[in-house]
């Protein structure tokens, strides 16, 4: 099993460092790759801050949970952010409410978030905080 960092992904992705890139794709290609769910959420993050838009996120994400030798242990929770991320919520917080395992309802003072996630019907449900 290969375990992959943030980094990896990122200039296979960017291709922006052509040598990079480049040992990038063929480590890809090298048996079985692994990463942590964190590691999807630092990799949003270093996207976005290359200004590419939430499709382009997205389209990077789906491809590279597509790739047949990528083994996660929480994919269907990754998956459900992926889509949760496509249809509004900020990655971090849907890859939050999916990682929780339906052990819910997560709870936060977020409000933007209960909003978002009750429209998407995220499960577990995300609640506000009692007693505030």
């Amino acid at each position: 099993m290969i375990w992959l960092d943030t980094n990896v992904f990122a200039r296979y992705l960017l291709n922006d460092d052509p040598a990079q890139g480049k040992a990038a794709a063929a480590l890809l290609k090298q048996g079985t790759i692994t990463a942590a769910p964190t590691v999807f959420l630092e990799l949003v993050w270093v996207l976005e801050s290359y200004d590419c838009s939430r499709a382009e996120v997205a389209k990077g994400l789906r491809h590279l949970l597509g790739l047949p030798n990528l083994k996660l242990r929480d994919f269907a929770a990754v998956l459900r952010a992926v889509q949760w991320y496509e249809e509004g919520l900020d990655f971090a917080d849907a890859m939050h409410v999916a990682l929780s395992d339906g052990q819910g309802p997560m709870y936060t003072f977020d409000r933007n978030l209960i909003k978002r996630a009750g429209k998407l019907g995220t499960f577990p449900p995300v609640a506000e905080v009692p007693g505030r």
